[in-house]
């Protein structure tokens, strides 16, 4: 692997200046028998350090693909992808898979937790890929844990959580390498509205105390409270970029 492709969370949080990601005339086409459909158009997007962005929109929109790609889970069938001025479009899936692991928290709806894994073991679970110490990587989780307020759940196994809880164990999960950037799919489409608005106080106070860059996916306008911008997409292009001017909190 090129050096250059080795990138710490230093380097990355001191990394070069302009915008954390660039998407460049992004199409994204899938071969439906013998038809193509386009599930991205053309997509021209930037996204700066620190920022709480909303890709808003509906079903079908286009809105996954993107998420897929701005995540390093997927590369585009033309443009260019860019990660800190790196060009990640044609990289080998273990180069994509060394981003995410070090720079990228995921939180999904589905929560995605392992089911035989207990609550501590789910969280010290991205730890373990990038091989740290086992001692390290749980007192890490432990810290994660008190933090997310589910210290007297270490030992719980997903099924014994609520819904609340385990999306809980998604967030210390996906701080478990301290990523600067938090891709969120839907983070509160399982939840109760009183749940939902803890992980959306939560998000917000990463984006606001510790910098983090927070990229939601989302088709519901009024998880867009805290962002920074939201980005319209509909049928795989961007319709809109709204700026939102929020009152300090």
């Amino acid at each position: 692997m090129d050096e250059n492709l080795n990138i710490s969370n230093k380097e990355f949080q001191n990394g070069n200046s302009g915008p954390l990601m660039r998407l460049t005339d992004i199409w994204k086409i899938y071969r439906m028998g013998e038809v193509d459909f386009a599930a991205l158009k053309g997509i021209d997007l930037e996204i700066f350090h620190g920022e709480f962005v909303v890709i808003l929109g509906p079903s079908g929109s286009g809105k996954s693909t993107m998420m897929n790609l701005l995540g390093c889970l997927d590369l585009p069938s033309k443009g260019i992808v860019q990660l800190n001025n790196r060009d990640i479009s044609r990289m080998r899936e273990s180069e994509l898979a060394q981003i995410r692991g070090q720079l990228i928290g995921f939180i999904f709806q589905t929560f995605n937790l392992m089911p035989t894994l207990n609550t501590i073991e789910n969280v010290m679970l991205p730890l373990e890929f990038q091989e740290e110490d086992a001692d390290s990587s749980w007192k890490r989780a432990e810290q994660l844990l008190d933090i997310v307020s589910l210290s007297d759940k270490k030992y719980n196994l997903p099924s014994q959580l609520s819904g609340g809880q385990r999306q809980r164990v998604a967030i210390a999960r996906s701080l478990a390498v301290d990523p600067q950037i938090i891709l969120a799919d839907e983070p509160t489409g399982n939840l109760d509205s009183e749940t939902g608005s803890y992980i959306l106080e939560f998000l917000n106070d990463l984006h606001q105390k510790e910098g983090k860059t927070i990229i939601m996916i989302t088709h519901d306008p009024d998880l867009t409270k805290y962002a920074d911008r939201v980005v319209h997409i509909i049928d795989g292009t961007i319709d809109d970029i709204e700026i939102i001017k929020r009152e300090a909190m």
